[in-house]
Parts: C-alpha cells; structure tokens; sequence
C-alpha cells in the first residue's frame, strides 16, 4: 500500500470521528454479487411489502460504479443515536401506560443531521486530498448501506439483520460517502450472533425467520406503522405492543446493546412537550399540532394521519 493512500486513509478516519462519527470503515467500489442475488430473492418473496421502491434501480443498488461512475471507495461511517435512560430521566415514550416510538425518532429527522456532517467532512477531504468527485448518502439513495458496511468491517449483520458492532451495539445511524479516489481497504468481521435467538423469540409479529437473517418486511411493526399506507391487517391484531412509529424489539434484547452508550448529540434529544405527553394528549392531538411538534422529527414521515390509524390499531 502506498504511504500517501495510508495516510489518506488514516486522516479521513481520525477526521470522521473528530466530526463525531463514532465508527468509519473504507471498502472497495465493485459489483456486490452476492448481495445482489440475496436481495433478488428478498424481493421475489415479496418481503417488501408496499416499499416498491426497493426494486428500483436494482443495478445502482448493487453496484456503486452505476450509481456513481468512476466511483473507487465506499466510505461506510456510524452515527450513535442511543438514548441512555437514568434514573433522573426514564425512557421517553416507553413502559407502562406510554405508547411506544422508534429511539431514532426522538429528536430531529436523522437525514438532516447527519447530512451536514457529512458535507462538512467531504469539503474538508478535498481541501486535504485536492479535488475528486464525491457523493454522501444517509439513506437517501439506493445504497445497500448494511452490506457495505460490514464490508468494512464496522460490523456484521446479525440475525435480526441490522448491523453489530461487537463493541458499539446497533443503535447507530449509516452513512456513506462514494468518491473516485483510491483508499486503504478495509476487511469484513465475523458473525459473533452464536446459537442466541433473542431477537427471533421477541419479535411479535414473527418478522424474522427461524433460522435468522431474513426479515420479512411486510411484517415488520416498523413497516407496518412507517411504510405501510393502506390498513393494518387484522392479522397483527394485539401483537404491535404499544408500538406506534417504528420498533426497537430486536435490539432491545440483542445481548450486544449492552454496550451501547449515549449520543453526544443535542439534535436527538426530545422535545420535553413531546416527552411529558400523555395517551389522552396523543389522542387529542390535532394535526396542526402534530405538524408544529414533529416539524423536524422523522415521525412526520407517517403523518398525522398515520399516526391516528397506528395509535386506534394498537388500541392502548
């Protein structure tokens, strides 16, 4: 490896924790082969759902040079979102009597806020690499970000299909950044799930295949109170706990999250209007409510709307 593509390297990762990255690993751009036959017979099963847009550009999806002409790395970087509760602070939205939202949703919309960084760090790369041609992605493009990054070694990709970090957990956002410029490569990780099923045995809706590794979408509590527009079937009836954006089930029993420690990031945290909200007051919420409270909060994606259909679903 040439010294100046080490260094380079080593710069871009003490520079991506300096911006307060918690991980970043460097794989290279190429056809992801097997990946992309996995995610073919992801989407013949139909595990997708309503999320249509999973089979668009299919090729962009599983080959970055398509999606990015010239591209040579593939930056894979972790943002922490975990929430540490204490004692002075309980978890927000959850236990007894609270509905129950997604951690990655209590303060501002993640795509924002990662985003920035991200474009602070790339202009800071072409000031010490000179100029390339570069792209940041926080999932907003048809980019296999999971794959890439255990590409890059931050992690594997665990039963429950989200990517670990044997010593970081899974409450992290990804990210890439796609340039044409050479990089030192990293190497993928081993599995470290074992024989635990925990993240299998909890799951309410039984989202996650017997043997793990596969999730089907369309079962997903996730899916079925972000992505899914049309009624919840009655087959879920009783099995959403609580749950009325998102779900944090298979990570809050993954052994793994043991490690996880609390964001450093002013913009996660939630609204104390939000936070001290009771049943009655997300039941009377009007929509002009909603809008002002959720502005900048990924719950808007669902909607006023949605966020009433998922609220009568769960029936708390």
């Amino acid at each position: 490896m040439p010294p100046d593509i080490r260094q380079r390297t080593q710069w871009l990762k003490e520079a991506a924790i300096r911006h307060g990255f918690m991980g970043v690993g460097v794989s290279r751009a190429e056809r992801m082969d097997e990946e992309a036959q996995q995610l073919e017979d992801w989407l013949s099963k139909g595990y997708h759902g309503e999320m249509g847009y999973m089979a668009n550009h299919f090729e962009m999806r599983t080959d970055p040079t398509k999606l990015m002409p010239g591209a040579k790395s593939v930056i894979s970087l972790m943002y922490n979102y975990y929430p540490l509760p204490t004692a002075e602070s309980p978890p927000p939205l959850e236990g007894v009597g609270g509905w129950r939202i997604s951690k990655y949703a209590y303060g501002e919309d993640y795509h924002k806020v990662v985003r920035r960084k991200l474009k602070v760090l790339l202009h800071e790369m072409k000031t010490e690499f000179g100029d390339f041609h570069g792209r940041v992605f926080v999932d907003s493009a048809p980019v296999m970000e999971r794959d890439w990054a255990k590409r890059s070694g931050l992690g594997w990709i665990g039963k429950n299909t989200l990517l670990i970090d044997p010593k970081k957990g899974s409450y992290f956002f990804l990210a890439e950044i796609i340039l044409d410029v050479e990089l030192e490569y990293d190497h993928p990780i081993r599995d470290h799930c074992g024989t635990c099923t925990r993240c299998i045995d909890a799951c309410p809706t039984d989202a996650i295949s017997s043997e793990g590794y596969v999730l089907d979408g369309s079962k997903c509590i996730s899916y079925l109170t972000i992505e899914l527009k049309s009624a919840i079937p009655d087959e879920f009836k009783g099995k959403m706990e609580d749950w009325i954006f998102g779900c944090d089930i298979c990570q809050d029993v993954c052994p793994w999250n043991r490690f996880s420690k609390s964001h450093e990031e002013p913009a996660f945290e939630m609204k104390e209007e939000i936070r001290g909200m009771s049943n009655a007051d997300w039941k009377e919420m009007t929509e002009e409510v909603f809008e002002d409270l959720f502005s900048k909060s990924a719950v808007k994606r669902t909607g006023w709307k949605g966020i009433q259909r998922n609220m009568e679903f769960v029936q708390k």
